[in-house]
């Protein structure tokens, strides 16, 4: 059994197909998808919202992508507080830092991303953290905000081990992308051999990511198999084992 931990197939990318797409996860064994928010506008938090009320092995959660920081005020902040409310929704997220891409100012980043560490605090739901190319950041906000009263997840993590290290001592989990099946990721698949398997999850961030052999073709949650394989192929464990502990550790940090 599998867990998908991030998927964003309530997106336009998968419109007409997600009946079909949840079928060819299910064939590959994965028995749960999170349908994450926060990817482009409100939109994809409400629809995630609907897919998992929808389909009872989808859960969603809301958020905005630190992307779209720049367009998040008390409004918006609102809406998705009372959004949490809604029993499908099992997290606040995606939300985070990203300085790589600069679509939002770094100080509009980091205030949104402690506005949203203070809604995670106050509904004690776990929260799910993109962060690139701003760790230093991020954990101090980590840290400093959420008070040692926070759980959680760094979603597609890249970092190296030292980074990890640091994010596990918070207590956070990781979550490991295609990404690892990369020709070009040695480093990253280093920290995967390093980090217990008790800490891991395992995502395809659909549609983007694409593990190989189906690299450059959108992603689904079914290719989270190759995510597993390669994880059990690193630690030289059985893939069964590889899915028994991921999912576990999804299901207690996200109650599901």
């Amino acid at each position: 059994m599998l867990i998908d931990s991030h998927a964003h197939i309530q997106g336009s990318e998968y419109a007409g197909e997600v009946d079909a797409i949840l079928t060819r996860a299910r064939t590959q064994g994965v028995e749960t998808i999170i349908a994450v928010g926060g990817a482009g506008d409100m939109s994809s938090n409400t629809e995630a919202i609907a897919l998992a009320e929808r389909c009872g092995d989808v859960y969603a959660t809301v958020g905005m992508h630190p992307h779209d920081a720049k367009d998040v005020g008390e409004e918006e902040l609102r809406r998705l507080g009372e959004l949490t409310k809604n029993q499908k929704v099992i997290a606040v997220g995606e939300t985070g830092l990203d300085y790589y891409y600069n679509h939002s100012a770094h100080d509009v980043q980091r205030k949104i991303f402690s506005r949203f560490i203070d809604m995670a605090r106050a509904t004690r739901l776990p929260i799910i953290v993109h962060e690139r190319d701003a760790v230093n950041d991020a954990m101090d906000l980590l840290r400093n905000e959420g008070r040692g009263e926070l759980r959680g997840v760094i979603h597609c993590f890249t970092g190296d081990y030292e980074a990890a290290r640091n994010y596990l001592d918070l207590g956070f989990y990781l979550s490991f992308t295609g990404i690892i099946t990369f020709k070009n990721a040695d480093a990253l698949r280093d920290v995967v051999r390093r980090v217990p398997l008790e800490k891991l999850l395992i995502e395809t961030d659909s549609p983007y990511l694409t593990p190989v052999p189906y690299r450059g073709k959108r992603n689904e949650p079914a290719f989270v198999r190759f995510v597993a394989e390669t994880v059990a192929a690193l630690k030289g464990i059985a893939l069964d084992e590889v899915g028994r502990v991921t999912t576990q550790n999804t299901r207690a940090l996200f109650g599901i």
